[in-house]
């Protein structure tokens, strides 16, 4: 008796699904990665002048803070029902929601790391004629930069999540097969999108750790310092101690 298909037993793992419909998990693999891609450079680009503000006084703290928040706590179907009439059925629906859900991260990120500038630094820097401007962009956001990654990596990773909530309107990567799989529990189709979404996931990270190792050469130089044991003439090495706060 001839083995019956994998498709047929509608089987969990199955070869004949991934190399029959291999050109449509591509199509939605490119299009989760557009969206996520996209979504998360309009998010930065928003974020950052807003973090800004924020940090102006608390003035300008609170309302920022707060509406970003509110924002994150609203449910996407009402997120995206509530955009439904100023961008129709499109992916445009979609990136404005996944940015709006980004800038409580984005935000809170940018001002801790801008918080933690140490105070010298500014200092040393407006007394060698640094104006605000250069301060920022020379001074304060190089040493910000290990938060404004570490949010930018937390975003990205939750914005590949909530892509595919985007297959409500049909505009979801690889969640338009999941949900076009779960009312037949398509078992091959569902488990080939979800395991592409959390590699999605996954690779977005490591890519973003490599990108933030590349742009702050000195966090590795001063770990290696710190992690360095001490030589002394009067005895064996000392111990490396290491900083806690």
């Amino acid at each position: 008796m001839a083995e019956q298909s994998c498709l047929v037993t509608n089987d969990w793992i199955c070869g004949e699904y991934l190399r029959s419909r291999s050109q449509e998990l591509t199509d939605a693999t490119v299009q989760h990665i557009g969206i996520t891609v996209v979504s998360v450079l309009i998010g930065l680009a928003v974020a950052f002048p807003l973090a800004l503000l924020a940090r102006r006084g608390p003035r300008f703290a609170a309302p920022v803070l707060g509406l970003t928040t509110v924002l994150y706590t609203v449910p996407s179907l009402a997120m995206f029902s509530l955009l439904l009439p100023l961008f129709g059925l499109s992916a445009a629906l979609v990136v404005t929601g996944l940015v709006l859900y980004s800038l409580t991260i984005l935000v809170r990120n940018i001002l801790a790391g801008l918080a933690a500038v140490p105070q010298e630094a500014r200092d040393a820097a407006r007394g060698m004629g640094y104006g605000p401007v250069r301060l920022l962009w020379e001074v304060e956001l190089p040493l910000a930069l290990p938060a404004v990654m570490a949010g930018l990596r937390i975003a990205t990773v939750s914005t590949v999540a909530l892509t595919t909530v985007g297959s409500l309107v049909g505009k979801g990567g690889l969640g338009n097969l999941i949900e076009d799989a779960l009312p037949s529990f398509f078992k091959a189709q569902v488990l080939a999108a979800s395991v592409l979404c959390v590699l999605l996931a996954v690779v977005a990270d490591l890519l973003l750790l490599g990108l933030q190792r590349l742009l702050t050469p000195w966090t590795r130089i001063s770990g290696a310092a710190g992690a360095a044991p001490a030589k002394t003439d009067a005895g064996p090495p000392a111990p490396a101690t290491v900083e806690v706060g």
